[in-house]
């Protein structure tokens, strides 16, 4: 009886025993697999686009600055015109007859000094003499000094008229294109007729935007200075037309605003655009692209390997043993070949791009590098 006893005890023990080294063998699972990728390591400009609008350099008002009949036009209405051609002609005649009468007067008035200066010279002889009195020198030098001042007058009665005849000929002050024409030949002009026409610059253009304070910061605008050896030339400026075309000409910055609009937070700019073919014009809205001329290198992931939680966004490196390591990183842009990261890996990582759901941090994982599994 003892024996059979000790027998059933026996077998119940070494079948405990098979039972827990097979549970034991069921707790001990495989290591995660999952699919890793390098660190991509391109050289990248930063760009980014504001809203804009195209303004001309130079955008005026032509008016009359003398009082008469408009005789001629000399352009057609919308046409490019140069700098200093003639736009329109004021009845001219008045004018010339003014010039006439000044240059009469000037004419007078040397003569006149001529004699005050003959009549000194003889004074001057005769008063050592006694022939004339000291009063009397006195009144010829008086003479003299005010045919002088008769002289410089009737030359700037001169210059007035000569001034006023060349305002009869209203010419461009720059080149451009003009608009059309607010009077008709006969009309009577005068400063106070307003605007004849307009006239505008059309090449080069400008394009004006506003940037955010926190771009301004971001992008080192406010080290710009925006002449021609200054970092604004390490800025490229690109224009895209409405219907998303890039325009073909790189404009340049030329003018930082001095203060920041506190209704909207942003800071004016603008750029300076070379329009040979005119395809730009005042007013039109344009989107402005700002990039850096020369290429940094970034760190570069698919997107999808990036999570995120209470603590912000991260990655999950693999790092020596095949261990997975939580790394907090600070996000850039997207772009085409993924996700910039700024802050958090460098370029000789791996991180885990696809098994995240099936790891966490610490977590040693095998990694399959050809057959992605799905998450």
């Amino acid at each position: 009886m003892k024996k059979t006893l000790l027998l059933s005890a026996l077998a119940s023990a070494i079948l405990l025993t098979g039972c827990g080294e097979q549970n034991q063998g069921k707790n001990q699972m495989p290591a995660p697999l999952v699919v890793a990728e390098n660190v991509q390591q391109i050289p990248h400009q930063e760009s980014k686009s504001y809203i804009g609008r195209v303004e001309a350099v130079e955008d005026t008002n032509i008016t009359a600055q003398v009082t008469g009949y408009l005789k001629q036009r000399h352009f057609e209405e919308g046409q490019m015109v140069e700098k200093g051609q003639l736009l329109f002609t004021i009845e001219p005649s008045s004018f010339k007859a003014q010039v006439a009468s000044a240059n009469a007067s000037l004419a007078q008035a040397n003569a006149e000094l001529k004699k005050s200066e003959l009549d000194f010279e003889r004074g001057k002889n005769l008063l050592p003499k006694g022939s004339i009195s000291q009063s009397e020198f006195d009144n010829l030098n008086a003479t003299l000094l005010g045919a002088k001042a008769q002289v410089e007058a009737a030359k700037a009665q001169l210059h007035l008229a000569q001034v006023n005849l060349s305002y009869t000929e209203i010419k461009a002050p720059f080149a451009g294109r003009i608009a059309e024409s607010k009077v008709s030949t006969g009309d009577l002009l005068s400063p106070q007729s307003g605007i004849l026409t307009t006239l505008v610059s059309l090449d080069p253009v400008h394009t004006s935007f506003s940037i955010s304070e926190r771009e301004r910061l971001d992008m080192g605008m406010d080290r710009i200075q925006t002449d021609r050896n200054s970092g604004a030339n390490n800025v490229e400026v690109s224009v895209i037309l409405e219907n998303g075309e890039y325009f073909p000409h790189i404009g340049q910055l030329d003018y930082l605003g001095n203060r920041i609009n506190l209704n909207t937070g942003t800071i004016a700019l603008r750029a300076e655009v070379p329009n040979p073919n005119y395809r730009l014009l005042p007013g039109q809205h344009v989107r402005v692209e700002l990039k850096e001329k020369q290429a940094q290198d970034v760190l570069v992931i698919p997107r999808r390997a990036v999570q995120t939680d209470l603590e912000g966004d991260f990655v999950m490196v693999i790092t020596a043993g095949n261990v997975a390591e939580r790394r907090n990183v600070n996000l850039g842009r997207q772009i085409e070949q993924g996700i910039i990261i700024k802050e958090g890996i460098s370029a000789q990582d791996k991180i885990v791009t696809q098994g995240l759901q099936r790891i966490r941090n610490g977590v040693p994982v095998r990694i399959d590098d050809t057959n992605p599994v799905a998450e």
